[in-house]
This record gives structure tokens, C-alpha cells and sequence, in this order.
């Protein structure tokens, strides 16, 4: 299947250890998801909230669409995610855990639908963060002498 990226949330993999990932659905509105096959969206502060019944995307910024007409969407609604009832108690259940989270960690098209990858973290202390700086630049010094390193 063919699989057009469109957004990332860098951030995530810094601040955090992923642990699990998910792929998840997302109810959008049509002005929505005309946004998202442009690429405006922003998934710089969001979260993913559930109550063990449903899980919902929040803080996510998606552009009103500027080719529409009057009804447009409000940009930072929270939006239902479409995730099957056993991966919902997964997550439910990883979260209880003291220090786990879930945050989004990239948004790509598949077969036209919008799908949103989840995944269960923990957060990294400061040294750790050091580690992935040290691991980045690394690989950019090997990239960048043509691998001979």
C-alpha cells in the first residue's frame, strides 16, 4: 500500500522512549481532512487522552481549509481516534503506569484515509536526551564523510 507521510512530531522521539505503537483511525470533518491532504497540520502540542471507552486526539492544529465557504472547522477540536476495544484497554491499562503517556508521533495518508500512529512512552531524563544528541551528530559526521566511519 502506498503511504504519503504528512506530518511528524519530531519532538516525540526526543522527549520519549516509545515503548509500544499503534495505528489509529481519526473522525474528521470534510474541510479536515482537505487540510491534511495539503499538509497543515501541526502536531507540535498534542496528546492523546483516553477513559479505557474511547481515545481522543487533543491539542492538534489542523488549518482551516481556505477554499471553503463558511462552514469551517474549529482548528484545535478534539478528535475522536477509531481504535479497536482491545487496544483501547492496552492503552488504558500502559498508561496507569506512573510515568507513561501517549503521544502522537506522525500522520500519513494510507489507501486515502488519514491514519494517525500512536504510541505509548516514557519520558526521558535530561541525560538521556544528551545520548540521542550525541547518537544524532554522530551519524551525521558518518553521513556526511561518505560512511567511512
Amino acid at each position: 500500500m502506498d503511504i504519503k507521510v504528512v506530518s511528524t512530531n519530531r519532538k516525540a522521539r526526543f522527549e520519549y522512549f516509545i515503548t509500544e505503537t499503534y495505528e489509529a483511525g481519526l473522525v474528521l470533518k470534510g474541510t479536515e481532512i482537505k487540510s491534511i491532504r495539503k499538509g497543515q497540520i501541526s502536531l507540535q502540542e498534542a496528546y492523546v487522552r483516553t477513559d479505557g471507552e474511547e481515545a481522543w486526539l487533543v491539542g492538534a492544529h489542523i488549518a482551516p481549509y481556505d477554499q471553503a465557504s463558511t462552514a469551517q472547522h474549529n482548528p484545535t477540536r478534539e478528535r475522536k481516534l477509531l481504535l479497536n476495544k482491545k487496544e483501547i484497554r492496552q492503552l488504558w491499562n500502559s498508561i496507569r503506569i506512573k510515568g507513561m503517556t501517549i503521544v502522537p508521533i506522525r500522520v500519513y495518508l494510507k489507501a486515502g484515509r488519514a491514519k494517525l500512529e500512536i504510541g505509548v512512552a516514557r519520558g526521558k531524563k535530561l541525560y538521556d536526551k544528551r545520548e540521542s544528541i550525541k547518537e544524532r551528530d554522530i551519524q551525521r559526521e558518518s553521513s556526511r564523510r561518505g560512511g567511512d566511519f
